[in-house]
């Protein structure tokens, strides 16, 4: 379904206005935010400190955020412009993530499914091999290199290209962009009533170890002068931009919003474990 638009962008077909709100991708949000709305409504009532609006607020803008990453101008910009292709990579993988962690899900989202089937999710929850699997994914040095090699595999020229040219590979690129932004976010967020058995502090190093590869290819984007991706370089040129124009904004998006992303977090991280309360214990890691 395209929304009428006021008219095309130079170069091609996409127009600024259209959305496209593919049923494989609305229903699935669609669903996730009417579990978790009321598995929330419920825990508001008995846990209000822990389960405010706030925590609504923040899910919700993470499945906005996925929308606007896969429904939105973006997704069919991404054809033409590279910088429009980060802008969705950086929605899926530094914005979303977060935002859904802040809204502490497993608790809402479990509490929100039907009775008979939130049994048989617990019961396959608490399966020994699932817990395992869990334990291991959880593990912040795990969940740390499956970002990171998940950043440049899909970013060496070859897979990238593959992406461009197949909705299904584009499609699964997305899925590993977020499945191992989830894992990356996690440890650092700490929504209840998840537990990590490293300091709060070892999150200042993690995360600024990511932003160390996120600046490298950022830099490589920035300052080539070459185009790097072929299909970028064939493509009808966008608003007047030339395929290294592209190229180099894609990177600057990269570095400067994408830096932030994990800059923020780390000089929040510095201040809250740098504060106790008066017995000596680390101020919570997300706030009620």
């Amino acid at each position: 379904m395209s929304l009428p638009v006021a008219g095309p962008l130079d170069g091609g077909n996409v127009t600024l206005a259209s959305w496209s709100f593919e049923p494989a991708v609305m229903a699935p949000l669609v669903l996730v935010a009417v579990i978790y709305v009321r598995g929330w409504t419920t825990l508001t009532r008995r846990m209000p400190a822990r389960f405010g609006p706030a925590r609504l607020a923040a899910f919700l803008s993470g499945l906005a955020a996925l929308v606007i990453a896969l429904a939105s101008p973006i997704d069919a910009l991404g054809h033409g412009l590279l910088l429009a292709h980060m802008i969705q990579h950086l929605l899926l993988m530094a914005v979303a993530p977060p935002l859904l962690w802040a809204g502490a899900p497993v608790a809402p989202m479990l509490l929100g499914l039907p009775k008979g089937l939130r049994r048989r999710v617990a019961i396959g929850l608490a399966w020994p091999p699932i817990r395992r699997l869990a334990r291991v994914l959880a593990d912040p040095r795990v969940s740390w290199a499956a970002f990171v090699i998940t950043f440049w595999v899909w970013h060496v020229p070859a897979l990238f290209e593959l992406t461009l040219r197949s909705d299904s590979w584009h499609h699964f690129e997305h899925a590993c962009f977020f499945a191992a932004a989830l894992l990356f976010w996690r440890p650092v967020i700490l929504a209840w009533p998840a537990r990590s058995p490293w300091p709060r502090w070892t999150m200042i190093p993690y995360l600024a170890l990511a932003e160390v590869q996120n600046g490298l290819l950022a830099a490589i984007l920035t300052f080539s002068d070459r185009v790097i991706y072929p299909t970028y370089g064939a493509a009808p040129r966008v608003w007047d931009l030339s395929a290294l124009e592209d190229q180099s904004i894609a990177g600057v998006i990269m570095w400067v919003p994408g830096s932030l992303a994990f800059l923020l977090p780390a000089l929040w991280l510095v201040v809250t474990t740098m504060t106790t309360t008066p017995r000596g214990r680390p101020l919570p890691s997300v706030p009620e």
